[in-house]
């Protein structure tokens, strides 16, 4: 079978798609975008005062009209709920902004202002031909946090990845070495001992950045400048952050924000009442917001009500978006890549987390790309009914991953190329209908993870516990892989430690799947539990599947082998069939499901198409 070149009695098949079912909506799927900033042209908002500031504003400056602009930093002290700040375009070097009031900060009109946490190295010491030195001021060691398991990471990521300085050359960022002996043209050294930063590249003519800020904008949600915390998040439109040392953004809960050495995201400390979190700052909302370049995270969100919309996350060294005890989020249209760029192990990172028993949480129709090093979306310990709608992820770890939580509706997403299109590890009532995935396996699995004895301490009480791990739906998805895939597209998994003591089914329903592949010499899904031990089994068709597992995939169509084409173009990303697979029908879409994704048609072909 070949996934990318057109087949000619599958052509025009689009049309019999049509014909087929006249009341599908063209798009009800990845909208295709626009993904991520959209440019703007900003009116000076109607507020209750007008700050405008510029990177040469005057702190002593009014800044209440364009001609007598003030600071940045001035600005942020004056302002109280209802009011705005204004940003003329440039560069602004700047961190530690602290702001407790509901303002909003947006560009003027189209200008583009971008706050860097860096500043420029000017002074250099030749030490050879390929190794220059200076000495600099504001330098950001770290280390793991005390759950990371160094005898077992230890290996395979070096301590030095932990410290967050970060240097640039040319808006080039550098990777970190262990000493003078490693640098080289793209590898950068620090010596914390006497404050001195190697760099390999001759710094004539060029611009060097080296960081000078560990944040850009913090959020406390207790009293600053003079003033209490009105509790409402702010408005960012249309800014950039690049180049902080450990994140850009900080929105505080309960618990003060955290230096990097301390644990950011135990907030609520163990299994807490939705109504006794996420209400100290309630409201942030990021919209065309671009965050780059963190060496740790893009930002800690907490917060009922956050918004994050058409903004893109990139390149930060561990996690991107991260939202913490949280509910009622929404993340659309945002562009999200390249996180975890620093390759730690061990502290699995994500594009998105969504952490620490956040409620009803939102992921429509995003982009999540280039994470060969990070998983794509991870839900983890205790959240509950979580949305993850119409988004594409591609190239990551596990696309989407559910943890320790309860409830999720998956549907209508395009999963390609990741080791795991979909993850569910130790949670109940995930819900996975009309996705496609593209050599992008799914494995839902349990094990004998309990609250006793925990490495993490309290997470998995937060969680449903062992025999409470159930009620799953994996339902109308498209599951294709190429020859290159090895090992079944459906994994139903659990521990040996488990068998004959855990025995209910994980899954209340799995039908009307299809599964394609090119061959029957890879087992096409494997079950658990089975009788017996090892209580695992996997099967090569689906026919041996139904005797053994009876009532199971009774509408599930297996085309092994299928020649030809699966998709119009996979090398312009449309994943549509060309053509409806043999035997194939429609299935009928329940209400609140068609609600959520769009559709109007009642019902609907296996997958997001």
């Amino acid at each position: 079978m070949n996934l990318f070149l057109p087949l000619r009695r599958w052509a025009g098949a689009l049309g019999l798609i049509a014909a087929q079912l006249p009341g599908l909506p063209a798009v009800a799927q990845p909208s295709g975008g626009p993904y991520g900033p959209v440019p703007q042209r900003y009116a000076v908002p109607q507020a209750a005062h007008v700050y405008f500031v510029a990177p040469d504003g005057k702190a002593a400056a009014p800044g209440t009209s364009l001609a007598a602009p003030t600071s940045i930093e001035a600005a942020v002290a004056r302002v109280v709920s209802g009011d705005a700040i204004v940003l003329r375009g440039g560069t602004y070097r700047t961190g530690g902004l602290q702001i407790n009031q509901g303002v909003t900060i947006q560009p003027y009109l189209d200008e583009v202002p971008v706050l860097k946490g860096t500043r420029v190295a000017t002074e250099w010491q030749r030490l050879g031909p390929k190794l220059w030195r200076t000495r600099w001021a504001t330098l950001f060691p770290a280390r793991p946090l005390g759950w990371w398991q160094r005898d077992r990471e230890g290996m395979l990521t070096p301590l030095h990845r932990f410290n967050n300085d970060m240097v640039f050359i040319d808006g080039e960022a550098l990777q970190t070495a262990g000493w003078e002996g490693e640098v080289d043209a793209r590898r950068f050294y620090v010596d914390y001992e006497q404050g001195h930063v190697y760099i390999g590249t001759d710094p004539s003519g060029r611009t060097v950045e080296i960081t000078a800020h560990d944040i850009a904008l913090h959020r406390p949600s207790r009293p600053v400048h003079g003033k209490a915390s009105d509790r409402k998040g702010p408005v960012l439109r249309g800014l950039t952050f690049t180049q902080y040392a450990y994140r850009a953004i900080d929105i505080e809960g309960r618990k003060p924000s955290t230096p990097v050495s301390e644990e950011p995201t135990d907030d609520p400390v163990g299994p807490s009442p939705e109504s006794e979190h996420g209400k100290e700052v309630v409201g942030t909302r990021l919209e065309n917001v671009t965050i780059t370049h963190c060496s740790r995270v893009a930002g800690y969100f907490r917060g009922d009500g956050l918004v994050i919309r058409n903004s893109l996350v990139s390149d930060t060294g561990t996690e991107g978006i991260y939202v913490i005890g949280s509910s009622d989020v929404l993340l659309e249209r945002n562009l999200i890549r390249r996180n975890n760029v620093r390759q730690l192990t061990g502290y699995y990172p994500a594009a998105v987390k969504i952490f620490n028993q956040s409620h009803r949480v939102t992921v429509r129709d995003n982009l999540v790309i280039e994470q060969p090093h990070s998983n794509g979306v991870w839900w983890d310990v205790g959240n509950r009914d979580g949305v993850f709608v119409n988004n594409h992820v591609e190239g990551t770890q596990a696309g989407l991953f559910f943890e320790i939580s309860r409830g999720v509706t998956v549907a209508g997403n395009v999963f390609v190329n990741n080791q795991q299109g979909v993850r569910v590890l130790n949670s109940a009532g995930a819900k996975l209908l009309h996705n496609t995935f593209v050599n992008s396996p799914v494995l839902i699995d349990r094990n004998e993870r309990s609250a006793q004895g925990d490495h993490f301490g309290w997470h998995p009480q937060t969680g449903p516990d062992v025999h409470e791990r159930v009620g799953h739906v994996f339902a109308a998805n498209l599951l294709v892989a190429d020859a290159a895939l090895q090992g079944p597209l459906l994994r139903f998994e659990q521990s040996p430690a488990t068998c004959r003591k855990v025995t209910a089914a994980m899954a209340e329903r799995v039908d009307g799947n299809v599964y394609i592949r090119p061959g029957r010499d890879q087992p096409l899904l494997s079950w658990a539990p089975m009788p017996g031990m090892p209580c695992q089994a996997s099967f090569a068709g689906l026919d041996e599947f139904r005797q053994a597992v009876p009532g199971v995939e009774a509408r599930g169509r297996a085309l092994t082998p299928a020649g030809g084409a699966v998709f119009r173009s996979p090398e312009l990303r449309r994943f549509e069939l060309a053509r409806v697979p043999e035997g194939v029908q429609p299935l009928p879409v329940p209400a609140d499901l068609r609600k959520l994704m769009g559709w109007t048609a009642d019902a609907h072909l296996p997958g997001a198409y």
